[in-house]
């Protein structure tokens, strides 16, 4: 015995020999929407790590150096995770296959390897981000893989992109170069930096007329820059706009 659902399968399948054409309510059925998958979040892992706990963690320890941290979506599956420095205006980003939490903490552990474990926790002392399915990992940022503390992990409250407007306002310096509805699939980390190249080297009026290459830099000096792999590019070469990659 076989369901009437099985019957469909096999004649969508083409094990019988009936087509979905002779088919007559099949035929006039408009096909299914997928739904697509979303991935859960651990909602414990805000316990401790709210907006009102950062307040108070910025109150007690009196730190300046804040990064905040964020998600550039293109059209197709690769999206970048972007890291902003909010005294420098300094903005990091790189590229990933998919918005996954896994791939997130693989670029931590690469920051980790890279600047080493002096830079690194100079650099990110506490980092502010969303809600996203993708930060929902805290631990595997925070510690290193011995369990040593290696920075601190604070989420928004939701639907409150403002309380890190820094990072949001700093991406329409990428979307002007890499606009809404583009895809980032056929980029690589290399076209990446050199975006944040060009987006780092622009001047701004709240840093007194430096850029936040230059700021980074005084901050926190030439040898952090390298390992990061930026570059300053003079005033008259910048260009942001989509013309960036046929130059």
């Amino acid at each position: 015995m076989s369901s009437e659902r099985t019957i469909y399968n096999y004649v969508n399948d083409h094990v019988l020999t009936a087509k979905n054409i002779d088919l007559p309510r099949k035929v006039r059925c408009r096909p299914r929407k997928k739904v697509k998958t979303r991935l859960k979040v651990d909602k414990t892992c805000t316990i401790g790590r709210c907006h009102n706990d950062f307040l108070t963690f910025m109150k007690d320890m009196e730190l300046s150096a804040i990064v905040q941290m964020d998600t550039v979506i293109g059209r197709g599956g690769k999206v970048l995770l972007t890291l902003h420095f909010v005294n420098s205006s300094f903005m990091l980003a790189y590229l990933r296959d998919a918005n996954t939490s896994k791939s997130v903490t693989d670029i931590f552990q690469m920051l980790w390897e890279v600047l080493g474990k002096k830079y690194f926790m100079e650099l990110f002392p506490v980092i502010l981000t969303d809600n996203g399915s993708e930060f929902s990992n805290p631990a595997a940022i925070e510690f290193d893989e011995e369990g040593n503390r290696r920075t601190h992990l604070f989420y928004c409250n939701p639907s409150s992109p403002f309380e890190k407007g820094a990072i949001e306002n700093n991406h329409e310096f990428i979307r002007r170069i890499l606009p809404k509805g583009t895809s980032f699939d056929h980029l690589t980390q290399g076209d990446i930096q050199r975006v944040m190249n060009h987006v780092n080297s622009y001047r701004r009026k709240k840093l007194n007329n430096k850029s936040p290459y230059e700021t980074f830099e005084f901050l926190h000096g030439e040898e952090v820059l390298k390992r990061l792999g930026a570059k300053l590019i003079s005033p008259k070469n910048i260009v942001l706009k989509p013309e960036l990659f046929r130059c």
